[in-house]
């Protein structure tokens, strides 16, 4: 079973604004997929349905076999903490140290302090970032911060990891950093979906998904292109 799949869903807002139109789509464990597409393109509601942030207003939605429009509401948070998500905006929190960042998602679901301060430092080692615990989030490069918001992505161990245009406001090296993470990551069995409009970071992807307008126009895979 899909880890991940879209079965014709469509998002509309109030007005009519349909966001996304009649989407289908399939993303297998371990996998690491694009969303490609420009500005307006539907990349970030579709990440926003995977997250659980927004239920789909028509089609069927299954995120590691949960339906999530039978999901109950009080099951949600429960299958978001086999959820990491880092965003464009890192929305990292800078009244308290990178450290205590990371901390908190573990905290929020009731780790004790001593194991959440365990684990936020073994996921900040893991993103190179071990000599920064203390610091204060706004003290650090733009790429430094993407690397805390990955660390407190990762750090209740998750099954899928979806990133919002990670890279967006980066400089070229500290994008290829941050993707090198990312891939690693992929390369111990984490599902990675990304989405970008960069074409530069493609060559790494087990499959990637071109949206325009709300619609899937194309699926790429390594060799071959799909059109649809």
């Amino acid at each position: 079973m899909s880890i991940i799949l879209f079965s014709d869903v469509s998002q509309i807002y109030p007005g009519e604004i349909r966001a996304i139109s009649h989407v289908s789509l399939a993303i297998e464990e371990g996998e690491l997929v694009f969303l490609m597409g420009p500005s307006g393109a539907g990349k970030s509601t579709l990440l926003k349905l995977m997250a659980g942030i927004e239920m789909p207003s028509a089609g069927v939605l299954q995120i590691i076999g949960q339906d999530m429009k039978q999901l109950h509401r009080a099951a949600l948070p429960y299958l978001r903490r086999k959820l990491g998500l880092i965003l464009q905006q890192n929305s990292l929190l800078n009244d308290r140290s990178v450290l205590a960042n990371v901390m908190l998602p573990l905290m929020v679901v009731g780790a004790t302090p001593e194991e959440a301060e365990q684990r936020a430092r073994i996921a900040l080692t893991r993103v190179g970032l071990a000599n920064k615990t203390d610091m204060l989030p706004c003290s650090l490069s733009g790429g430094e911060q993407q690397r805390v918001s990955i660390a407190r992505a990762i750090v209740h161990k998750p099954r899928i990891i979806l990133a919002d245009e990670p890279t967006a406001n980066l400089d070229r090296d500290s994008a290829r950093l941050v993707l090198d993470m990312l891939q690693a990551f992929n390369d111990a069995g984490v599902t990675c979906v990304i989405s970008t409009h960069d074409e530069r970071l493609l060559e790494r992807a087990s499959k990637i998904f071109v949206l325009e307008h709300g619609r899937i126009t194309a699926m790429r895979m390594p060799g071959n292109e799909v059109g649809l």
